[in-house]
Parts: C-alpha cells; structure tokens; sequence
C-alpha cells in the first residue's frame, strides 16, 4: 500500500497529552482524544457543542487553502469553524433558521441558508420546501455577512468552482418523506407498515416513503441563481424526482444530479451541462436489481464515483467513470466493507467508507467500522490481453485498513466520511457516545 504508506511517513500528530480510553457517558465527559483499541488509530472529538455535526458527505467543508473546516452547531443553531491545525473550534454565526450549505472553493466564505419557521415547527431540509429561503455568505475569518437575496421555494444543492453560481431544484408542491418530529441523534425519521400491517424497519420504511414520492411524479425545476445578481434561471425541467445536485469542482458549467427513488427502479445518475445541454445518464442498468447511487466527483472533477450492486445486496462495487476518458472501474469489496457512503482522498490514492449496520442493504454481519481502502488493479495474466481490453470495465478489487469501530454507532444518522486537505484524518460525525458530535480519525495508526 504504497499510497498510505507515504501518508503514514508524513503523518504528524496534533495533541500531545491526550486520554487513551473514551469516556462512555455522554456530555462533555466524552474523552477529547483517544485511541482506538481495536484499529490502534487515533480518534479526536472535534466539536465541543453536543449536537454538532459536520457536513454532507459531498458538500464541501474545507477552505482552499486547507486551514479551516465548518461544521453546525446547536442551541442556539449556528455554524463554528475549526482549526484544522490544532482543532479549536469558535463559533461563527447564529441563528435560529439558520443552515450551512458549503464552503466556497476561492474566497474564505460559508454560505447559508435562512428558512422561517413553517407554523413554528423547523423545517427539515428533505421535505419540498415552499417557503422563501435567505440566502448568506460569511467571511470565515471576519464574521463578516453578506446577505445574497432568497428564493421564493426550493433548495439551494450546490456552488459552482468560481462562486458565481448556485444551482438547487424546486418541486410544484409539498411531500414531506417524514412522519413526525426528528430525534436529535438520528438524521431522519421514516415510518411505514408492512403487508402484515406491523411497522417496517427504519430501511425499509425509508425505501416505502421514497417510493410513494417518486410515484407522485411531482413537477420539478432544476435552477440556478446568480450569485452577483440574484437573477434565478431555471435550466431542467422533469417529473423525474431531481436530488443531489453537484457542480464539478472544477469546471463552473459541469453539472451531476440523480433521479432520486428506490435505486433498483430509477436510471439515477446523470450529468448536464449548466444551460441544459449533454443531458446524459452515466450508468446504465444491465441487470434487473441493480443498484447505482450515492454519486460524488473527484477532485479533479473528471472522475464521478457511486456505490454499484449487481445485484442489490449481492455483489459489491465502488465504480467510477472517467469523463474525458470515458474508462469505467469496478473495485470490487466483500459484504462487511459496504459504506453508506464512500469518499476519495484529495490526491486521488485512497477511499474512505463509513460502514453500516445489519439492516442496510448490504446486511452486514460487521460492517460497523470507519474504512480506510486502497484500490488494488486485477491486472491481466501474464501481459496477454483481449483485443478489446481498452473499452472493457477494469476490474479492481478493495483492500481495507479498519480506522474506528462504529459498534455502538445507531446508523439512523449516516456518519458522512471525508478527508481532510491534507489527507491525512478522516472526518465524520457519530453518536455513538449519546449525543451526536464531529470526531476525526487519524489515517497513520499510532506509533508507541
């Protein structure tokens, strides 16, 4: 593993004087550092704030220039920023309504959103929004607030890499996927009943209420808002269900977004220039269950990498497809590493999971573990190839390093792995102690 061998080498540790041993009440009797007696990594509590929690998995929470990370805070809600050099954290901006989106990829600003109260209840940001939402930006470093105009509906996915352009969706009208009030240590709350008439489980009611949503075929906009002008565009229409918008991290006008759904009846992931042309699907379905989602960019933005089963449940693949390229790789991995959600390091050489529990689709007999992966080629046998090896899937295969036993994780909160700039920790969220909070987890095992 010549990838994370170098990364070890060049791993330095931030705390010098920390506990061993977590504390296993919750509160701020939660150790600050520990080490993780079954991995033998590091472990930090980031926030100090119970409640915290660090951002989307392919939402950006980093400064260009490596130094600072966002996270949200709770009472009162708020966004704090954390030192990546020392991990202290200091709160930034409050609010009630407020939301953090990103961070920018050229100036030092976070960019938020404010949205009333609907009949005093909070809104949670899955449901079809309806109500105006505020936008913001503030500087990182000053505090400084700039308030860019609002939206009369809808939600604001992503920015572009030179901040001039925001780009969200909106749907005709409202359909809310939860059935009542959150529980502040999980991120949704699904509900639903069999057949049988007795309730599902958490996944499988979850699958039921995406389902009826994408069933309810609601008319939606893909849009954009200029950041300098406030001028909203709409560039996608459908009554595809559009989700998990992305801009390329490097090319302004490069869009991803899914049709969101059950993964096994909707062709999901699909790229769109940002005026509506090359509207195109990047994986195509050749097995009846097969499953592709969870998509993400590289880096570079050349690469866009999701979560493939052929079929669901069975076999197991982090994928990708090269853009400008067009190679295809499947790095195969057994059951136990399947992650809700997978990440790449920013140099492209490692992946991280997240895990997940026995009721996932996966069905996981140990799969409650923060992953570190490294993808190995299955190269041709003996240098002989087949005539058409160059427009064929490369086949790999997922060799991982266990970083943080998630066993006493509830999965109901997705933990969200990403890499810090430097590469070398892996951030996530967890509730794991009680209450949720943000932990980082050291990629180089710790030296005695």
């Amino acid at each position: 593993m010549k990838a994370l061998h170098a990364i070890l080498a060049g791993a330095t540790m931030v705390l010098a004087a920390c506990s061993t041993t977590p504390a296993s009440n919750s509160g701020p009797d939660i150790a600050k550092s520990w080490i993780d007696k079954d991995t033998g990594h590091r472990i930090v509590r980031v926030s100090e704030e119970p409640g915290s929690r660090s951002l989307y998995f392919h939402q950006n929470a980093y400064t260009a220039e490596g130094d600072k990370m966002v996270i949200s805070v709770t009472n009162p809600n708020g966004v704090a920023v954390v030192d990546l050099s020392d991990w202290s954290v200091k709160r930034l901006y409050e609010h009630p309504d407020v939301g953090i989106l990103f961070v920018g990829k050229q100036t030092r600003s976070v960019y938020l959103t404010r949205i009333a109260a609907d009949n005093g209840q909070k809104v949670h940001p899955q449901n079809e929004l309806q109500q105006p939402t505020e936008l913001l930006r503030v500087n990182i470093d000053t505090g400084a607030v700039e308030e860019l105009g609002a939206i009369p509906a809808g939600k604001i996915h992503t920015i572009n890499s030179n901040e001039t352009l925001l780009a969200g969706a909106v749907a005709e009208r409202e359909h809310n996927l939860e059935s009542g009030p959150r529980n502040s240590r999980f991120e949704a709350r699904y509900e639903a009943l069999g057949p049988d008439g007795k309730p599902l489980s958490f996944a499988d009611a979850k699958e039921v209420r995406i389902n009826e949503r994408l069933e309810a075929r609601i008319p939606m906009q893909m849009f954009t808002f200029n950041i300098a002008t406030g001028e909203q565009k709409v560039v996608h229409e459908a009554t595809d269900w559009l989700n998990h918008i992305q801009f390329s991290p490097d090319d302004p006008g490069q869009l991803m977004y899914c049709h969101e759904g059950p993964w096994h009846k909707v062709d999901r992931i699909w790229t769109m220039r940002i005026d509506g042309s090359e509207n195109q699907k990047v994986h195509h379905r050749t097995m009846n269950m097969e499953i592709a989602g969870h998509e993400f960019f590289d880096a570079s933005g050349e690469r866009i990498f999701y979560d493939l089963q052929t079929p669901r449940g069975e076999v197991f693949w982090l994928a990708s497809y090269n853009m400008k390229t067009k190679e295809r790789v499947w790095r195969h991995m057994p059951r136990d590493y399947w992650s809700v959600h997978f990440n790449i390091s920013p140099d492209g050489s490692l992946f991280a999971g997240d895990g997940g529990d026995a009721e996932m689709v996966a069905r996981a007999e140990d799969g409650k573990w923060i992953y570190l992966f490294e993808s190995q080629p299955i190269n041709d046998v003996a240098g002989i190839s087949a005539p058409n090896a160059a427009d064929l899937i490369k086949p790999a295969v997922l060799k991982a390093t266990r970083l943080v036993n998630m066993q006493n994780h509830d999965y109901r909160l997705e933990p969200n792995v990403t890499f810090t700039p430097d590469g070398k920790w892996v951030v996530f969220r967890s509730n794991m102690h009680g209450p949720v909070h943000v932990y980082a987890v050291a990629v180089s095992p710790e030296v005695e």
